[in-house]
């Protein structure tokens, strides 16, 4: 009788030895293979799609760092809404959807962070610019801004004061050279500085005031001078991450990256100066 139980007890002991064993191999493989299943918090997030509404003249480098960026974050999806920075403020202020915002002034920047719509800790400099007197490739008698009193001078274009910086800009040097008075009635103000780029291009104005790296991309137009920095408020590209942003810390790594090396050596390439 005694060795009838003990022979029915061996399989119930066997099945909490198998249980047993095979709990405490389940925790060790979870405890190891934590680590390396946990993804990132971007690319956790398939096919992350980020917006960055930038300065129309910073639209070639961008285009150019974004293949870049997607190489090693291939689910992140960039699309850039190009235009003025006023523009740009005024559209984020009245809510449409904006995750990254790169000025080409602090003055739209200032703005968004004074009314709460900035992630604190994420505002930074990603690059620097000059203004250029610039005319189309073949037009001769214009060596200097004073030239833009002459009478053969009709037509000069610059952005809107109000809401292009480089238009702002503008109308400092020409203040400061005591010419804005005399000129006013020739200017035509355009809504970005690649418009006041394109008139001038096309031959509608007979010269336009542009960032340095506009005259570069253009073989239609040439530098006649460029503004001494004294004589305008400094040219800086300071770029926000927006409050309202969905994917936050996705566009937090991609600013980091638009202050990185491969970035930095495109901006380069396009004129801008570096921080």
């Amino acid at each position: 009788m005694s060795k009838n139980l003990s022979q029915s007890s061996l399989p119930i002991k066997r099945r909490k030895i198998l249980v047993l064993i095979t709990t405490a191999l389940a925790t060790l493989l979870l405890a190891i293979g934590l680590p390396t299943v946990t993804p990132s918090p971007v690319a956790a997030q398939s096919n992350t799609s980020l917006l960055v509404s930038a300065a129309a003249s910073l639209k070639e480098a961008l285009e150019e760092i974004k293949p870049l960026y997607q190489q090693s974050q291939p689910k992140v999806n960039i699309s850039y809404n190009f235009g003025s920075s006023g523009a740009l403020q005024q559209q984020i202020e009245q809510g449409a959807p904006a995750d990254i915002f790169i000025s080409a002034a602090k003055k739209q920047v200032d703005a968004l962070e004074q009314k709460g719509l900035v992630v604190a800790g994420t505002r930074n400099i990603i690059g620097k610019n000059r203004l250029v007197l610039v005319v189309p490739k073949n037009a001769i008698g214009i060596t200097s801004f004073y030239n833009l009193k002459d009478t053969k001078v009709k037509k000069i274009a610059i952005g809107e004061p109000r809401s292009v910086p480089a238009g702002q800009y503008a109308q400092q040097v020409l203040e400061k050279l005591k010419i804005w008075t005399e000129v006013k009635s020739k200017l035509v103000f355009a809504n970005n500085v690649r418009q006041v780029l394109a008139s001038v291009e096309s031959g509608n104005a007979d010269a336009g005031l542009v960032y340095i790296t506009d005259a570069k991309i253009s073989n239609q137009v040439k530098i006649v001078v460029t503004a001494d920095e004294k004589y305008h408020s400094a040219i800086i590209y300071p770029l926000v991450v927006i409050k309202r942003s969905k994917n936050v810390d996705a566009a937090k790594e991609f600013s980091q990256f638009l202050s990185g090396d491969k970035s930095k050596a495109v901006f380069k390439k396009y004129g801008f100066i570096l921080p």
